[in-house]
């Protein structure tokens, strides 16, 4: 009979949380959806598309716009199905069996997941008690393993917290080892090295189009480094792995700067209320509660009661991010915000 490898017949699928609340909060999704003149130009590219033809497989037209928006150069630029796939096709290129990765806890768990995938040794770098990173241990832990890849976000998913564009080119240059920065919530601060990528040989930033963008449906991603990375990236990945929908769609929503930036704005702006607002729960319950200050579109909440609120605001039709000794809570609109701050309220009035 058939069995599964060791590497893969104890996983299980992804599971988020399942059944249909009225305020979503736990996958950082942009609260606003696109509007209607926005959507009008979609639905024309729906209506033109030759659903029997394959999409360009170098997603020209889609890689221009998201460059043009940024200000970089599109021979940068590289497209994928999500920045998920993206991070499983540089591990699969640039990872050889048995090669170690660094990774920096806590951080995104797909990174040490793929990299199981492609049989590379995963070496785990705590972050500090406050949840910053120490860059000189982090520089000395790459150097002394041999490591060949470092990977984190920044600024961090799930802590919110970032390092500076000077540490994180300290970093980069301390090492021989491939940096990939991945740059999903650097919408929301002003940290980039997007503009530098050609200046490394070792970069990849990964960007996406899940937070700030607010296109998490059509399932868009993009790699920006230097052109002998990107033409190793474009050579390794699926010749047509970003379907045409998703590249014009795409394309559409980034030659969209104006409604981009406001997007973006509001969305900062709802961020601070939300930490202004939990700060403000945290005087009132500071042996329950502490807020992390930090630079993405959600809040880190620790606290010991981390279980019972997150059950707590499921009964109320609230679905946060439940992390052990933490809570994540992405930021909604006005009325999401104060309705959840209004149920925390209430429990913490009934603890």
């Amino acid at each position: 009979m058939y069995e599964l490898n060791e590497k893969i017949k104890d996983l299980k699928p992804y599971d988020p949380i399942d059944g249909n609340y009225k305020i979503r909060l736990d996958a950082n999704e942009s609260c606003f959806n696109l509007p209607d003149y926005i959507l009008k130009r979609v639905h024309d590219v729906i209506d033109a598309t030759d659903f029997n033809r394959y999409p360009d497989p170098a997603a020209k037209r889609l890689n221009r716009a998201f460059a043009d928006y940024y200000g970089i150069d599109a021979d940068y630029v590289t497209a994928g199905n999500g920045s998920d796939e993206l991070i499983s096709v540089i591990m699969t290129a640039f990872l050889m069996r048995g090669d170690k990765v660094v990774t920096v806890l806590p951080d995104f768990s797909m990174y040490s997941f793929y990299s199981s995938l492609c049989e590379a040794e995963c070496v785990r770098f705590e972050k500090n008690n406050d949840l910053t990173i120490d860059v000189d241990g982090l520089i000395s832990t790459v150097n002394n393993t041999g490591a060949r890849m470092v990977i984190f976000s920044n600024p961090c998913n799930p802590t919110s917290k970032g390092i500076t564009r000077e540490d994180a080119k300290r970093l980069i240059s301390g090492v021989d080892a491939l940096v990939v920065l991945d740059e999903a919530y650097m919408d929301f601060w002003e940290q980039s090295l997007l503009d530098e990528v050609q200046s490394y040989s070792n970069l990849i930033i990964l960007r996406t189009a899940s937070k700030a963008v607010g296109a998490a449906a059509v399932r868009l991603g993009f790699a920006v480094a230097n052109r002998t990375l990107t033409n190793a990236l474009r050579a390794v990945k699926s010749p047509y792995n970003v379907n045409t929908l998703t590249q014009e769609i795409g394309r559409i929503i980034f030659e969209s700067k104006d409604w981009l930036e406001e997007a973006k704005n509001s969305l900062i702006a709802l961020r601070k209320g939300l930490y202004e607002s939990l700060k403000t729960l945290e005087n009132a319950y500071p042996e329950k509660l502490k807020i992390i200050e930090g630079s993405c579109n959600f809040v880190f909440v620790k606290t010991p009661l981390a279980r019972e609120i997150y059950e707590f605001l499921l009964t109320k039709s609230i679905a946060v991010r439940y992390m052990g000794d933490f809570i994540r809570i992405t930021a909604g609109n006005t009325e999401e915000n104060s309705e959840l701050l209004e149920r925390l309220s209430e429990f913490f009035k009934t603890e």
